[in-house]
């Protein structure tokens, strides 16, 4: 983890937003879990918080957007901004996990209004450890970024997204580009 923490308060604050997600998913109408099964929901399953999965990234920022159209789980394809891309090191002590530099594609949708950057991902642990459609990202940067700007990027929030829970919502597949060739054990499981 490149940037320093207090990691107690990290963990704390990751485990509070993660029980209230739970709440939400088993009592909120919007919840997709069909609401036949919110009885017997005992909460999302998780990989242990860790913070080697906290990163700091460089963002390479793109001037002219390029639409890149995103599959999605319904055959349908969506519109979003290639907004930016972001690098990262994986600096990890197990030798079994690979480390490296790695980058991800950030995406808006084209909007007027202002949009958190859209993370898809697929990594080693897709359609085994976590949803095999991938899982998503939302970063929001407290101004608008500019190449070499840092951010951080914080894979213990990565999440399933609704259609994980339900087939009737339809979510964009992360592109290809964004299938990064390692395992990510952080944020959200789903076996």
């Amino acid at each position: 983890m490149s940037d320093s923490i207090d990691v107690d308060r990290w963990r704390t604050e990751l485990e509070s937003k993660r029980a209230e997600k739970d709440d939400f998913f088993a009592d909120h109408p919007q919840s997709p879990i069909p609401p036949e099964e919110r009885e017997d929901f005992a909460g999302l399953d998780y990989f242990e918080p860790d913070p080697t999965y906290r990163v700091t990234a460089t963002a390479t920022v793109h001037d002219e957007p390029e639409v890149v159209l995103l599959d999605t789980t319904a055959g349908r394809e969506m519109r979003y901004l290639r907004v930016a891309t972001l690098e990262f090191d994986l600096d990890r002590e197990d030798e079994d996990l690979q480390d490296g530099t790695f980058e991800l594609a950030a995406y808006q949708q084209e909007s007027p209004e202002e949009q958190p950057l859209f993370l898809p991902f697929r990594d080693k642990t897709t359609g085994q450890q976590s949803y095999d459609g991938g899982r998503y990202m939302e970063l929001e940067p407290d101004r608008d970024l500019a190449d070499g700007d840092e951010i951080v990027v914080d894979f213990n929030l990565a999440y399933s997204p609704f259609c994980a829970y339900s087939e009737t919502f339809d979510c964009p597949l992360p592109p290809e580009e964004n299938w990064l060739e390692v395992a990510i054990p952080a944020g959200e499981r789903h076996e």
